[in-house]
């Protein structure tokens, strides 16, 4: 099919340089590129399996309650943000 297409000079330029390296015609490059970067959108990257492997972090002190100290640390943060927010006014 023959077509009109506009595309930005750097990718003519980068197109034609490799056309030149490869000894292949602008139109047989253009299009395997074309195909290359479709083919590239309809399969999605398969994601690596991960692993993590479970570590202690020591033992809890007893009497210290990890919920409350939790608490505070959304309340501190919370203080923290409403300042911010305070001071751009």
């Amino acid at each position: 099919m023959r077509t009109t297409l506009t595309i930005d000079d750097d990718l003519a330029a980068t197109l034609r340089e490799s056309a030149r390296r490869t000894g292949k015609p602008f139109r047989q490059l253009l299009n395997e590129t074309l195909r290359a970067g479709l083919q590239a959108q309809q399969t999605p990257a398969k994601a690596k399996r991960y692993r993590i492997r479970p570590r202690s972090l020591g033992g809890v002190v007893p009497g210290v309650d990890l919920d409350k100290a939790l608490r505070l640390a959304d309340a501190l943060e919370d203080e923290a943000i409403a300042r911010e927010l305070e001071a751009r006014r």
